[in-house]
């Protein structure tokens, strides 16, 4: 990205933030090829026979961003991370569809770096599940893990974003993979 380029992406997030819809039209020819490359980074994890496709997706999220009302987005980072919070809704309730349509299980996807000991994708609907119930014990692991997993930021952009160091980044990342490993591979009991 040039740096003429980075410029205008800051004023326009700027604008955006403060109201002006105009300036999203402007922002996402700008940043369209970094969407749909997370796009495609997301939906190469689902299932093969996925019926969404990456500009489907970032048409979607777009959609999305332009009936947000009320915007706190000064950076890259975090108009990435509002993007990849898009993408998993539109992620998961595509998923949720599904496996109502089909009653199969919906689709799959696999965490990234995950110490899964056997290898299984956890299901995209359990883990919208699992997050949401992490999010209640602990936001900000629940919120790093969205914007590593789904919006595929570094460490180092998830600091800026939430507003710890890269490294306590790292360390909460690590356990709540760990957490929500041991949530989507508990035993299931029956009622």
């Amino acid at each position: 990205m040039a740096h003429g380029e980075s410029g205008d992406i800051t004023q326009l997030l700027q604008s955006w933030s403060c109201g002006d819809k105009t300036a999203l039209n402007e922002l996402v020819p700008l940043v369209y090829c970094e969407l749909r490359r997370l796009a495609a980074t997301y939906l190469h994890r689902e299932r093969r026979d996925h019926t969404l496709e990456p500009t489907a997706l970032v048409h979607e999220t777009y959609l999305r961003l332009i009936e947000q009302i009320r915007v706190e987005c000064r950076t890259r980072s975090q108009f990435l991370g509002i993007a990849a919070n898009l993408m998993r809704q539109i992620l998961v309730n595509h998923a949720r569809y599904h496996r109502a349509v089909k009653r199969d299980g919906g689709s799959r996807v696999a965490l990234e770096e995950s110490a899964v000991a056997d290898q299984r994708e956890p299901d995209l609907v359990a883990l919208d599940g699992a997050l949401e119930r992490l999010a209640v014990l602990d936001p900000r692991q629940s919120r790093i893990v969205e914007l590593r997993f789904f919006g595929g930021l570094t460490e180092d952009e998830i600091a800026e974003i939430v507003g710890v160091s890269a490294i306590t980044v790292k360390r909460e990342w690590r356990i709540a993979r760990a957490v929500l490993h041991d949530e989507l591979h508990a035993p299931v009991m029956d009622a």
